[in-house]
């Protein structure tokens, strides 16, 4: 069974916003594969399914991005996940808007989210996906930028990033993440 985990804050105020990418991957699976992401567990709201063949539960945990460890720890010990069926997404500054990148492993940079799961998990290596949200321009204030509302034109490159990163989650289940890495890096 496959735990796929998206991160961001749950809260209208935090919806289209750079931080909640990985929300939105998770929202798309469910859509596609009618899986209802709706049931309360470990701090966090998940739904069982099925995604090509595979079971997988979907993850949003409700924490607040900086404490998803906490929910990610409890699910993988809860479903008895094995590390290298913990697929964790979620948005990068240092990837530029409109790509994506896969990794087997690896540190969180940056990332406070992914600093609490790694942490919570006492691992780094677990395959993740990372939305590039990063720009030329030079960010000033990391947490209002990764929590101010998108602009239109941006927000278009973001779906296309979120698209791809479903479409490499379907890959990995269906062809290994060596494959999708190949295919999307």
């Amino acid at each position: 069974m496959y735990l796929i985990v998206g991160l961001g804050n749950p809260g209208e105020e935090y919806t289209r916003t750079r931080h909640n990418m990985g929300f939105e991957v998770i929202d798309k699976l469910a859509e596609k594969y009618n899986i209802k992401v709706s049931k309360h567990k470990f701090d966090g709201l998940y739904g069982k399914g099925e995604i090509e063949g595979e079971k997988v539960v979907l993850l949003k945990p409700q924490t607040y991005m900086n404490l998803s460890g906490n929910a990610v720890g409890q699910f993988v010990s809860f479903f008895k996940v094995d590390q290298d069926e913990i697929i964790v997404i979620y948005d990068d500054i240092d990837i530029p808007t409109g790509t994506i990148k896969i990794r087997k492993q690896g540190s969180a940079g940056s990332h406070n989210g992914m600093k609490s799961v790694i942490n919570e998990l006492a691992t780094e290596k677990f395959p993740r996906i990372r939305i590039g949200t990063g720009t030329t321009e030079k960010i000033y204030d990391l947490v209002d930028y990764v929590l101010e509302k998108i602009k239109e034109d941006e927000y278009k490159k973001l779906e296309e990033s979120v698209d791809m990163a479903q479409e490499a989650i379907i890959q990995i289940l269906q062809n290994g993440i060596d494959n999708a890495m190949n295919k999307y890096n």
